[in-house]
């Protein structure tokens, strides 16, 4: 387990029981490494509702990276986002997240979570195949490479028949 995952973890997650009044969960290269998946982590981020993304902003006013420039995927992704320092990695919120595609703005759903035991701490995360759908419906390379990942790590702990 990457030690900076680990610690970032450690500090965000009892905020997130404690303040978000709904399901938020970590998805991303955070959500596959928690998974097994061998990935870069560079950030943590953390799906929630646009309510708990406002709240966690207020929260986490003393700790918002405001001289950071969101990536220039405006034109498929939209939210209600921020990032913030945190020890280990920093930690972006997507409130709300929106993915477009060919039917419009449709918001990024995660159908089936499962808690993941990181320390001690319980971290909500897709569940594998849910990783393996969200990623595909980036269709960015890098979340791409991380779903086909997601999918060789599954078909190998698939026990022999």
């Amino acid at each position: 387990m990457n030690p900076a995952l680990r610690e970032a973890l450690a500090v965000a997650v009892p905020d997130l029981q404690r303040h978000c009044r709904d399901p938020w969960t970590v998805i991303g290269s955070a959500a596959a490494a928690l998974a097994g998946a061998d990935v870069s982590v560079a950030d943590l981020d953390v799906l929630c509702s646009i309510r708990d993304a406002e709240i966690l902003t207020a929260l986490w006013r003393d700790r918002l990276d405001a001289a950071y420039v969101h990536a220039a995927d405006g034109d498929r992704f939209r939210s209600r986002f921020a990032r913030f320092r945190f020890p280990g990695l920093p930690l972006e919120v997507m409130g709300g997240l929106e993915l477009r595609g060919p039917q419009g703005w449709q918001a990024v759903q995660v159908r089936e979570r499962v808690l993941v035991d990181c320390g001690g701490v319980a971290v909500p995360v897709p569940a594998s195949v849910e990783q393996v759908r969200i990623l595909e419906s980036f269709a960015r390379p890098k979340d791409l490479q991380r779903a086909a990942q997601l999918r060789a790590l599954a078909a190998s702990s698939r026990p022999d028949r």
